[in-house]
């Protein structure tokens, strides 16, 4: 992703254009290896029982990631009983189940302590955690983590392993879905919070996608679309870090393809800009504005 710091120097971008395809002449491969047995273990069906009761409470239009069928995803789930019910916040870092065999005892330890720290500031949590049947979670916040056992029971805890997906927004491989496992959270965190006619995945005319982001408010008439995401070692890929080397954007004109993508619902169709037009002396009606 470019440089937030990045975000005036438009004058500079880059434009992008796409070369030939490159392969490397270097071969190599990777085996494709069965999972090995992974049994759930008795933290993590404890944890899962626990948050799918407290699911049932909040109601599916308070959920944090809206109605299911979820899957629950290993991404730092801080849940909290407040005033006004259950809240869910997002840990400094999530361990995902692989990652506990890398993870040093004394890192996850920290985040042990500042779960800690979030819970006592919302006192009601422990009690209305045991009220559910999950009586561990005290324990939990309380025992510092020395070994990889210890990480283990972390790993699948309430804590850390119940962030309520859906399996797109879990697993998804774009055109079907960006899941978090495949796509940076910086922008993948924007299908929770962009507006419902914005298509924030567009395809590239290679054929790969790539994350975009208007570069002017709402309404503003600007149909020009930064590119946020492409992948690594793509054309738009490429031109992306130079954009970031650069200290600039690498930004996508309102009458090419993709930003005509990203803005498709918001537009008239046969449009050939997502760019708003000006209104001509007379005319009636309005002109819809991209944004």
């Amino acid at each position: 992703m470019v440089d937030d710091r990045s975000a005036t120097a438009t004058k500079s971008a880059p434009s992008l254009t796409f070369g030939k395809t490159e392969r490397e002449d270097h071969p190599w491969e990777i085996q494709l290896v069965k999972h090995q047995v992974r049994v759930e273990s008795a933290e993590f069906r404890a944890a899962k029982t626990a948050v799918n009761k407290i699911l049932q409470e909040l109601g599916k239009t308070e959920r944090p990631y809206g109605p299911g069928p979820y899957e629950m995803h290993h991404g730092g789930s801080l849940w909290v009983k407040t005033d006004a019910g259950w809240r869910m916040f997002r840990a400094r870092v999530g361990i995902e189940w692989s990652m506990q065999f890398c993870a040093d005892p004394a890192k996850v330890d920290r985040l042990r302590q500042e779960a800690a720290d979030l819970v006592a500031a919302f006192p009601e949590t422990l009690p209305a955690l045991e009220a559910l049947g999950y009586k561990r979670a005290r324990k939990l916040l309380q025992t510092p983590i020395t070994d990889p056992e210890g990480v283990a029971a972390w790993t699948d805890s309430l804590f850390n392993a119940c962030v309520p997906l859906t399996r797109g927004n879990h697993q998804g491989v774009l055109p079907k879905a960006a899941g978090e496992h495949h796509y940076p959270w910086p922008i993948k965190g924007a299908d929770y919070i962009r507006y419902d006619d914005f298509n924030l995945w567009v395809t590239l005319p290679d054929g790969t996608h790539a994350g975009v982001a208007p570069v002017a408010p709402r309404g503003s008439g600007d149909g020009r679309v930064r590119i946020v995401h492409a992948r690594h070692g793509t054309p738009a890929g490429d031109v992306l870090a130079k954009a970031q080397r650069r200290r600039v954007m690498a930004v996508l004109p309102a009458d090419s393809p993709m930003a005509l993508e990203a803005f498709q619902q918001q537009l008239t169709p046969g449009a050939r800009t997502a760019a708003a037009r000006p209104r001509s002396r007379g005319a009636r009606g309005s002109t819809r504005r991209a944004g």
